[in-house]
């Protein structure tokens, strides 16, 4: 656990760990060379030559001495390495995550993530201050008792090197039991913890089908896995638990009866018999402290895997020669992707599929151009849009802006060079205002209002009445979807890159919104790059170029009557748009 722990801080933190380590050490020994000469001293005071026990009392008192000031520097240090190593990792979390591929930053990965930065460095702060001291002193300080008993009594530390090995294998096995019924009951805990976050959040749909606490299944189904694992965890933990303890007392009771009878046949004088029993005892005592700290030592050890796990991640190979883009035309050439090995399951429309999700992606954006990208879901479409801002690496072929592979772009000037809004959006706690300005903090009042405008957002900001300052929400639960997507897209157009790409960023808005984002658009493409991913018939009027999607090909292109006069896939699409927008409500007659 420690070598994790080393790994896990790096170079940064672990001249301080070892600091703290060598502290606890010199501390675990002394105390276990001042109960080593206990024997002496008490078979001194005990027996015909008390006076000849000043020197062993001199010795004991400066170890005990030397033991009480290395343990008070101990638990200081401890405290506050604590403290200490928490800023290192999540210094090292955070720079780390800096260089993480952005496709790695799944839904469930970003949550873990929060967790990860949360309770599991909590975790490992507390390490130094309430485990590593009991740890070290539990191992220690026994093993410096049966260093010392060689050289009191040859048979005593026989007894005990023989016994050693049946207490490791008794404290293995328990350990492995305890830690299969651990990590079966966690796994209950976290699906009975998801299932109640999903039936709160999902209380309107719920209650309308009619579905209450006794009628939702799931969480029924949850919470009886996790009073089973409870149960497994009391029936079958429990031998577990005791078995450690019990075997320490075992060779306690053994080495009482060796002493008692070698004491009756003359081989042990009585005053070092109750000597050497406490010192046995004392022994006992500190195994049996390894074997209480079991539980949180496996949650410590939990903690350090899964900090290893992400850290231990491998980083998006950067450029050794960065180039800049000549331009802001973008070209996908002959790009075949697929997500890696590792995916989580569920991330995309690709996963638990054989074929790639792009095969052999060609085409060609302008400069200062709109393209209109359209398909069926699970078409490749939010895909092509990830490759461009190279959330992940193709797996064949190239993505080129400005003539220059994105993997030869440095990761700050692809980000300066695209933006993306995507149908999901997330708003960060704050105003309409702050989440806007994180597309570009410096920028003026005037810029501000422009973008918004652009974006249809100054009509939401005046029907609010805290306007700019209104608080969105945890999320931007607080705005409608529509006025969350209004604030993404202004967010976008702050930023003011060349290349602007919208992955039905517009699904949300209503008809009047949508108009004045497609009359936005028409003005942009004179001055952007733009690929819009969209099912809306306005907005692949207005393109340049439209796109078609079909099981990760391109299967058609050109502009819309040319697409029409085809009569494929886009003039079906075309029709089925058509007739859907012009439904209507009649009243009832």
């Amino acid at each position: 656990m420690i070598r994790d722990l080393h790994r896990v801080l790096g170079s940064e933190g672990s001249g301080l760990l070892n600091r703290l380590l060598v502290t606890q050490a010199g501390a675990a020994a002394l105390q276990g060379v001042a109960f080593a000469l206990l024997v002496p001293l008490l078979r001194a005071l005990l027996g015909d030559a008390s006076g000849e026990a000043w020197p062993w009392l001199t010795a004991f008192v400066i170890c005990s001495l030397g033991y009480a000031i290395l343990q008070a520097i101990g638990l200081s240090r401890g405290f506050t390495a604590g403290s200490r190593l928490s800023r290192v990792l999540h210094r090292r979390l955070a720079e780390h995550a800096l260089n993480l591929p952005l496709g790695w930053f799944t839904a469930g990965r970003a949550a873990g993530f929060s967790r990860l930065a949360g309770q599991d460095v909590i975790q490992v702060m507390n390490m130094p201050a309430h485990l590593l001291r009991p740890l070290i002193t539990s191992v220690l300080t026994p093993v410096t008792i049966v260093v010392a008993s060689l050289f009191l009594d040859m048979r005593v530390a026989l007894v005990l090197v023989l016994c050693a090995p049946v207490l490791l294998a008794v404290h293995l096995w328990s350990t492995s039991v305890v830690r299969r019924l651990d990590d079966g009951r966690d796994g209950a805990i976290a699906e009975s913890a998801d299932r109640v976050l999903e039936f709160v959040r999902n209380q309107s749909v719920l209650r309308a089908f009619g579905r209450t606490a006794e009628g939702y299944g799931a969480l029924d189904d949850a919470l009886v896995g996790e009073a089973r694992g409870d149960r497994r965890l009391i029936q079958r933990g429990t031998p577990g638990l005791v078995s450690f303890a019990f075997a320490a007392r075992m060779v306690f009771a053994l080495l009482l009866a060796l002493s008692v009878s070698w004491t009756l046949d003359g081989s042990l004088d009585v005053a070092t018999m109750p000597a050497l029993l406490v010192l046995v005892g004392r022994l006992t005592d500190s195994v049996s402290t390894a074997a209480d700290l079991g539980a949180g030592m496996r949650i410590a050890r939990g903690s350090l895997l899964r900090l290893r796990a992400v850290l231990d991640t491998r980083p998006f190979p950067r450029p050794a020669e960065p180039r800049l883009p000549d331009g802001a035309d973008v070209e996908f050439d002959q790009v075949s992707f697929d997500y890696p090995q590792n995916t989580p399951v569920g991330l995309g429309p690709s996963a638990g599929r054989r074929d790639p999700l792009l095969a052999n992606v060609s085409f060609r954006i302008p400069e200062r151009s709109m393209t209109a990208l359209i398909g069926p879901s699970g078409a490749g479409k939010t895909t092509v849009a990830r490759l461009l801002a190279r959330f992940w690496d193709t797996t064949g072929g190239t993505v080129r802006i400005g003539g220059v592979d994105v993997r030869d772009i440095s990761p700050e000037d692809l980000a300066a060079s695209v933006s993306i809004v995507f149908q999901d959006v997330y708003l960060f706690e704050g105003t309409i205002e702050d989440n806007v300005r994180i597309g570009d903090p410096e920028a003026s009042e005037e810029t501000l209002h422009r973008a918004a405008t652009l974006a249809g957002l100054d009509q939401v900001v005046r029907t609010l009445p805290d306007g700019w300052s209104t608080v969105v929400g945890e999320g931007g639960t607080a705005l409608s979807g529509g006025q969350r997507q209004r604030v993404a897209i202004a967010r976008a157009l702050l930023k003011d890159a060349p290349i602007l790409v919208l992955d039905e960023a517009t699904a949300a808005l209503d008809h009047e919104s949508e108009a004045v984002l497609t009359s936005t658009l028409q003005a942009l493409a004179s001055q952007k790059t733009l690929l819009v991913i969209t099912h809306r018939l306005s907005t692949v009027l207005t393109a340049e170029q439209v796109l078609v999607m079909e099981g990760g090909r391109i299967t058609e292109r050109g502009v819309h009557d040319e697409l029409m006069a085809l009569g494929g896939t886009y003039a079906a699409f075309w029709d089925q748009r058509s007739r859907a927008e012009g439904w209507r409500l009649e009243p009832a007659r």
